[in-house]
């Protein structure tokens, strides 16, 4: 048998995702990987899977038949294996959270609704790792995971990668900024930054991209609201940097424009911090495997 379940959730992924970057993202493939993927399916059977020369890409006859394999047997794998993990582990726990970005409640808490409905013996809570040492509190057991941008090595913790992510510049429409293709950290030195209440030593747009070159903002000002950090970018009062899955909703409707950090731009990834002795807990696993869903769920809704 030459399919395996990996053909069938690479079809399903890009199908939902829309593209074949996003899909990858998803799957944690590079691109060309996923594009390897569906073409060695496509020489096993000689026969094409999507119309290439339709933008974006359209499914032949034979690639929805696959598609149409994949969204009915993956959901009956997929809740197999949640089962599974339900007879291999405790149905109850607790799950104590804290998160180190703001903009993580954007895909996080539909996350928690879906995740408390398979769990609903596991006792979640949630709070901002501003006021305490999060990783440290992991370890002593005062709290059970932490997302967070930072993988710090420590041999008692395990990093779980979540997704990857780019952060982007927004201003108002009609910011002199605007007219440029992507900032440079020189761009920020007369401007105001919107940031949320957080250190500037815990903030990425600080670390990786204005103190390696010695710039500071003209004036910082902070919200703890993402909703207002954007009314005040769109009503002119500053610029901000945030993750691209946060503004572009935002971006689409014209509220405010986006441009990347540098040539290349500023990428980082989203991790899940948990203790090592517990990286097989059923219920924590499952929590892991659902965020990595959250942020594409989302999206899709």
């Amino acid at each position: 048998m030459f399919l395996e379940l990996r053909h069938l959730r690479s079809l399903k992924a890009i199908e939902e995702a829309g593209s074949l970057a996003q899909a990858a993202e998803r799957l944690h493939l590079t691109q060309s990987a996923l594009s390897h993927q569906i073409k060695v399916v496509e020489c096993y059977f000689d026969i094409e899977l999507y119309k290439r020369k339709h933008k974006p890409l359209r499914l032949s006859h034979a690639g929805q038949r696959l598609l149409n394999l994949a969204q009915r047997i993956l959901p009956e794998v997929e809740m197999a294996e949640y089962e599974l993990k339900h007879l291999a582990g405790a149905n109850s726990g607790r799950l104590h959270i804290t998160i180190e970005c703001h903009s993580c409640f954007e895909w996080l808490i539909p996350t928690l609704d879906c995740y408390r409905g398979r769990w609903p013996d596991v006792e979640v809570d949630l709070r901002l790792g501003n006021s305490f040492e999060p990783l440290k509190a992991l370890s002593q057991q005062d709290i059970d995971l932490v997302i967070t941008t930072d993988k710090v090595a420590q041999p008692d913790i395990a990093f779980e990668a979540l997704f990857d992510y780019q952060a982007v510049a927004i201003m108002a429409n009609d910011h002199p900024l605007a007219n440029k293709a992507y900032l440079c950290a020189a761009d920020f030195s007369n401007e105001t930054l919107i940031t949320y209440p957080v250190e500037q030593q815990r903030l990425d747009i600080f670390t990786h991209f204005l103190n390696p070159q010695n710039i500071t903002p003209l004036q910082l000002r902070q919200s703890e609201l993402t909703v207002m950090i954007l009314q005040l970018v769109a009503s002119g009062r500053g610029i901000a940097v945030l993750p691209e899955w946060v503004v572009e909703d935002y971006i689409t409707r014209k509220y405010v424009s986006a441009r990347p950090l540098g040539k290349d731009g500023m990428k980082g990834t989203l991790y899940a911090a948990i203790r090592q002795r517990e990286a097989e807990q059923a219920y924590l696993t499952d929590f892991i495997e659902l965020a990595r869903e959250g942020l594409f769920l989302r999206k899709k809704s």
